[in-house]
């Protein structure tokens, strides 16, 4: 799950990392209350998105007055604001984080995330700070440090001295370094990110080390551990139709793109490779959507509703490998569901598995125009005839 800046500096502060003083403004009016807690100019007034390369969009303003909070705050609540995270379509900025401005002596980047490769935490930093990472790892690698964490392990004083002398921290900040490197592992572990980022991290004047800005992802499958964290959620970031499908379960992922075929399937892996398949047949896939094992009617109809939901769709693939879902019981959700929804578009189904003849013969007495494919290469076809 994604969250946004300002709340995961009120994360960074709980845990003792140094962030810059400010708050959340969702009106140029409370823009202006908040830039007057501030003790002085310059101010910062920056979009709240789940989307980096707010600078580089106009998401990012610096103020000198208060006349200027109100302007630029005015200027980027409700602005669509486009960045190479957000693609063409934008996203509309609904509330803005104002905070004080720094004396900047130096700009660095900094980051944690799980390495599957290696099974361990990894600490990514780079004197490169405030660029676009993904450039610098792809133009100029050799800026990259990373450094190893063994979990079990969890991070130590030579962690914190490697990134340090890998960074050229000066030796008056070293000490406060090392302590923001620390309190970020904490928080990293503690409530479950797959990925805590700070780009930049700054060094003041004064020697401070704060984080300039905040990023932090939470892994979805622990929130449950996270009750506080769950209302972080802003389901106004998120796509729809996404968010509806939540609500009952499935995992469903709108690829956009103008794909004109559907598909639902049950398991993760088999999904993926149904994707494939409509590609291959000269099709585009839709979305991404598995109703997991355990699917019932009700699931298959909100599946259908979501699916047609999507304008483009011309055409729905259901995959089924049936095992814990047997087929007689999805040809019975399918039956259901297409009647309750009003089905408008054609319907390719493949089972296999557990009762798949007994599956075909309810779809074939069901009295509706549901295709039956015999395999995935008759299914393909059959797709490959419906996207023409």
């Amino acid at each position: 799950m994604k969250i946004h800046e300002y709340q995961a500096k009120e994360l960074y502060r709980k845990f003792g990392v140094p962030v810059p003083e400010g708050a959340v403004a969702f009106s140029p009016d409370e823009a202006k209350t908040v830039a007057q807690t501030l003790g002085g100019y310059p101010v910062v007034v920056k979009a709240q998105i789940h989307a980096g390369g707010r600078g580089k969009g106009g998401g990012v303003k610096l103020a000198n007055s208060l006349d200027e909070v109100e302007g630029l705050a005015k200027e980027i609540i409700g602005m669509n604001l486009v960045t190479h995270q957000t693609g063409p379509a934008g996203q509309q900025v609904r509330k803005v984080l104002v905070e004080q401005g720094l004396n900047i002596a130096k700009e660095l980047y900094l980051s944690i995330l799980p390495d599957r490769a290696t099974a361990t935490n990894v600490i990514m930093a780079s004197e490169a700070g405030g660029m676009d990472i993904e450039a610098v790892a792809a133009e100029t690698p050799e800026k990259i440090i990373k450094v190893h964490i063994d979990p079990l392990l969890g991070i130590q004083g030579f962690h914190c001295r490697k990134v340090a002398f890998g960074l050229n921290i000066p030796p008056a900040a070293m000490k406060a370094f090392n302590q923001l490197l620390i309190n970020l592992y904490k928080l990293f572990v503690a409530t479950d990110c797959s990925l805590v980022e700070i780009n930049p991290l700054v060094l003041t004047a004064d020697d401070a080390v704060i984080a300039l800005d905040a990023k932090v992802d939470i892994d979805s499958n622990a929130l449950y551990r996270h009750k506080d964290i769950q209302g972080y959620r802003d389901t106004d970031e998120e796509d729809p139709l996404e968010v509806e499908a939540s609500k009952y379960n499935l995992n469903y992922i709108n690829l956009g793109g103008g794909g004109n075929i559907g598909n639902m399937v049950n398991g993760a892996g088999l999904a993926m490779a149904t994707m494939d398949i409509i590609k291959l047949a000269g099709a585009e896939p839709a979305n991404f959507l598995d109703v997991g094992g355990g699917a019932n009617a009700e699931m298959v109809e909100n599946g259908f509703r979501i699916i047609l939901s999507d304008p483009n769709v011309k055409g729905i693939l259901i995959n089924i490998f049936g095992g814990i879902l047997r087929c007689d019981v999805l040809a019975q959700g399918v039956v259901e569901a297409a009647k309750k929804v009003g089905l408008a578009v054609p319907v390719v189904v493949r089972m296999e598995g557990t009762n798949v003849e007994e599956g075909r013969r309810i779809l074939a007495d069901s009295g509706l125009t549901l295709i039956t494919a015999k395999n995935l290469k008759d299914a393909a076809q059959k797709v490959a005839e419906i996207a023409a």
